[in-house]
């Protein structure tokens, strides 16, 4: 069997190991993030959705820097939004605080009905820095 080579953000390894899964996983040159909602340190959902949202990014975020990465090095993205048809728009804007310029990572969006209480969550695929 191969060892995952797993990356951990700093405080929050307790949180991964409670719910049983690697926030990222380096393999073949390439890091697989775990999907990342806006949870509190403690686990709990932010509960405004922009605040969500941001919170989401910024664990995201914290996932890459702990790999040497950036949100520049992230080739695929894939977002899932409970109810998109009336939130789409408003978590789209806010991730523009945090997408950058072109060219773009792809991207797929899936509707889903339940997050375990939040209402946004992103996964990604990054490229890893030589």
């Amino acid at each position: 069997m191969t060892v995952r080579d797993v990356v951990f953000p700093p405080g929050r390894q307790a949180l991964y190991e409670k719910n049983r899964y690697s926030p990222a996983v380096r393999a073949n040159g390439l890091l697989f993030v775990s999907g990342q909602v806006g949870s509190r340190e403690d686990g709990s959902p932010e509960p405004e959705l922009d605040a969500q949202v941001r919170r989401a990014f910024a664990n995201l975020n914290a996932i890459l820097a702990a790999a040497g990465c950036s949100f520049d090095d992230v080739v695929d993205v894939t977002v899932f939004i409970v109810d998109p048809e009336q939130r789409f728009e408003r978590i789209w804007a806010v991730a523009q605080e945090f997408w950058g310029g072109p060219p773009h990572p792809t991207v797929t969006a899936v509707g889903v009905t339940w997050l375990y209480g939040f209402q946004f969550e992103i996964k990604a695929i990054a490229k890893l820095r030589d």
